[in-house]
């Protein structure tokens, strides 16, 4: 197994794993989302909640969550080749992927101290924040980059191959 695969955990890998991060009292990051085809704004925005604890957790959609949410032709990218390249960026200490409509189960699994989404969202429509802040944790939005999007870029390039 080499280092990217490495940080794919199961979920019951992820436990323990997060459990000895936060008893070494280190705060624990999560985000969540599909990754499909990674941009500037995915890493600016994965860099910048990074940057908010000591470690981060990623939870990503599997291929069947990403077409229920994204329609029929996506994910582009297959769930294994978007965990392997989010395993590889040095911000990201673990990858877990879920299959459900929301991370909110994963996220009461994890415990993580931080719950990061882009301010594309309000806290009070976060899955799992109402978890995060009964425990005393934190929720945070972070400004996207403006212009850029898969969908966006997904458009360009169709624009540019007719």
């Amino acid at each position: 197994m080499n280092l990217t695969e490495s940080k794919i955990l199961r979920l019951e890998e992820a436990i323990p794993t997060v459990e000895a991060w936060q008893r070494a009292g280190q705060k624990v990051v999560f985000t969540n989302g599909c990754f499909d085809i990674v941009h500037l704004g995915h890493i600016d925005y994965l860099e910048k909640a990074r940057a908010l604890g000591d470690r981060m957790v990623l939870g990503l959609n599997t291929d069947a969550s990403v077409s229920r949410l994204k329609g029929p032709l996506r994910p582009v990218v297959n769930e294994y080749a978007r965990a392997r390249l989010m395993a590889a960026l040095s911000f990201i200490d673990a990858v877990i992927l879920f299959d459900e409509p929301t991370p909110s189960q994963l996220i009461e699994a994890v415990k993580p101290d931080i719950l990061v989404k882009g301010d594309d969202y309000t806290i009070e429509n976060i899955a799992g924040a109402d978890f995060v802040l009964g425990r005393g944790g934190e929720v945070k939005t972070i400004a996207l980059v403006q212009g850029y999007s898969t969908t966006a870029l997904i458009e360009k390039i169709k624009q540019g191959y007719k």
